[in-house]
């Protein structure tokens, strides 16, 4: 069980773990927490790095990963910040309600009501420039940034998914994972301890990976986190499934992925640039050959030039 951990945590650190600039000393750097939305008791809350002064500036929002189910928004990338920090733009890192205590388009609810608190409240609370608005995030949250495209109005001027997916009824998601079959098997007590109770918009200090593990082992990810049966309510995950939904409005997005992730296939960016291409989308796939989920190899130089290219398209749309 030890072994089947050590997987999750290793995915979880993915999620921040990429070729990192150390941030010099800067105390107007600090974050400041704002709360967008409450909902019954739980307040949902956005943490806003930005300067002091009352220059209106552009803004990286930032979704964080964790298969909907983890994290948090504490985990910015430091390479986000640093060119945040280097270019005055506003960075702004969202939590929003966890599986399995709420459901999909309760998740999908809070990052719209995230957006809608930007374009209201931040160019008073936060001088943002509501027109310069990039999003990004990894993995589940690549795949909330996908998602942003297609429920999120005003759209973002651009997108970057780090690992991200297009659906969320695949076989991948479905049916039981080769990958974490491998693992010890963790038992639906097990998995059920770890989760439950109050709705959580980030860890309560339980090991919640053994949940999502247990999950993949058995095929049951896109009914526990959507509410729906993916073999009898198929037609239910459309909305919630972004390589199905691309317009010729859909905003420009670059895409990060390597070819040996074991978490989310690559062929899920593979998909969703062809669905991009049909509708004349500007997009780019960056192809990392032999890269795993998170591409930890940070010494790696087709992950330095990855991430690199990355910051570059966000600079290129906020400039």
């Amino acid at each position: 069980m030890r072994a089947a951990l050590l997987t999750i945590v290793l995915i979880v650190a993915s999620l921040t773990a990429w070729p990192c600039l150390v941030l010099a000393e800067d105390a107007a750097w600090a974050p400041e927490t704002f709360v967008y939305k409450t909902i019954g008791p739980t307040k949902i809350e956005a943490d806003v790095y930005r300067r002091n002064g009352d220059v209106v500036r552009p803004a990286i929002v930032w979704i964080h990963g964790g298969a909907l189910i983890m994290g948090d928004r504490h985990g910015v990338p430091k390479n986000i910040l640093e060119l945040a920090r280097t270019n005055n733009y506003v960075v702004i890192s969202l939590d929003y309600r966890l599986a399995p205590e709420v459901r999909l388009p309760a998740i999908i609810e809070d990052v719209q009501d995230a957006f809608r608190w930007i374009h209201a409240k931040g160019p008073e609370l936060f001088h943002l420039d509501p027109q310069k608005v990039v999003v990004a995030g990894g993995s589940a949250g690549g795949y909330l940034t996908m998602m942003t495209g297609i429920c999120v109005e005003p759209r973002p001027r651009a997108l970057v998914a780090y690992w991200g997916y297009g659906d969320i009824d695949g076989p991948w998601y479905i049916e039981p994972s080769a990958h974490y079959r491998q693992q010890p098997l963790v038992t639906k007590e097990e998995a059920y301890k770890v989760v439950g109770g109050d709705v959580k918009t980030g860890s309560d200090g339980r090991p919640r990976g053994t949940y999502y593990l247990y999950l993949r082992q058995n095929g049951l990810w896109a009914q526990e986190v959507s509410g729906f049966n993916p073999r009898t309510e198929p037609r239910k995950f459309d909305p919630y499934c972004p390589v199905r939904n691309i317009t010729t409005q859909y905003p420009p997005i670059l895409m990060v992925h390597g070819t040996a992730d074991t978490d989310v296939p690559y062929q899920e960016s593979a998909d969703m640039a062809a669905a991009l291409k049909k509708q004349g989308i500007e997009h780019e796939l960056i192809t990392v050959e032999g890269g795993g989920h998170g591409l930890g190899d940070k010494n790696n130089p087709a992950v330095i030039d990855a991430h690199a290219r990355a910051l570059a398209f966000m600079r290129r749309f906020l400039e």
